[in-house]
């Protein structure tokens, strides 16, 4: 497990949320809770330390104590500027990744895919039913590839992980922990319900 402790764990709360209505998405609240404080609470917990990824409201995630880096690409370009932005900027080795919208992620998350790494610079969570290619380890000797990839205007996360050797990592014992929350409605559900 002590592979783990040399790891920051990133937040992305960088996007638009069109679906949201624009709404800042990371800010809205479950249970009382900021989503994105759901997601730093458990990952926290699993890493050595932890940034945010956000381009609005910086002040209000400054808050937290850790340090949140924005796009230095402009026009929020999709999850991919925001992780390399971070590597960027930051000086970890290891970088897991984790949207803002996935409140309920587990506690085993960093330990396995640590562990079912292999050789690879990047692998992400497969629920056993789709791809999860935002919830990812990831080694900042992609950033050069991943700054080539953003500069041809591509932007599909999946793409450029499958380009960069990565695999998937089985977590479809857990599959309703990578649960998204999407809309208003999304967030509404969960409320009443635990």
């Amino acid at each position: 497990m002590n592979q783990s402790r040399e790891i920051i764990g990133v937040v992305l709360a960088g996007g638009r949320a069109t679906r949201m209505g624009g709404e800042d998405k990371g800010l809205q609240l479950l249970k009382g809770k900021p989503l994105w404080q759901h997601v730093a609470d458990t990952l926290a917990a699993q890493v050595s330390a932890m940034a945010l990824s956000a381009n609005r409201h910086i002040d209000i995630y400054q808050r937290s104590g850790y340090p949140v880096y924005q796009d230095n690409l402009t026009d929020y370009p999709g999850p991919l500027a925001g992780m390399l932005s971070v590597m960027q900027q930051s000086q970890g080795e290891w970088f897991l990744f984790c949207p803002c919208d996935t409140p309920f992620i587990p506690a085993c998350l960093a330990e396995r895919l640590v562990q079912q790494r292999g050789s690879s610079s990047v692998v992400w969570v497969h629920d056993g039913e789709r791809d999860h290619p935002t919830i990812a380890l990831m080694n900042r000797s992609l950033i050069p590839d991943l700054q080539h990839y953003l500069a041809t205007g591509e932007r599909r996360v999946m793409m450029f992980m499958r380009q960069a050797g990565g695999h998937t990592v089985d977590f479809s014992d857990l599959k309703p922990a990578f649960v998204n929350v999407n809309t208003t409605e999304d967030l509404r559900m969960m409320q009443e319900h635990e």
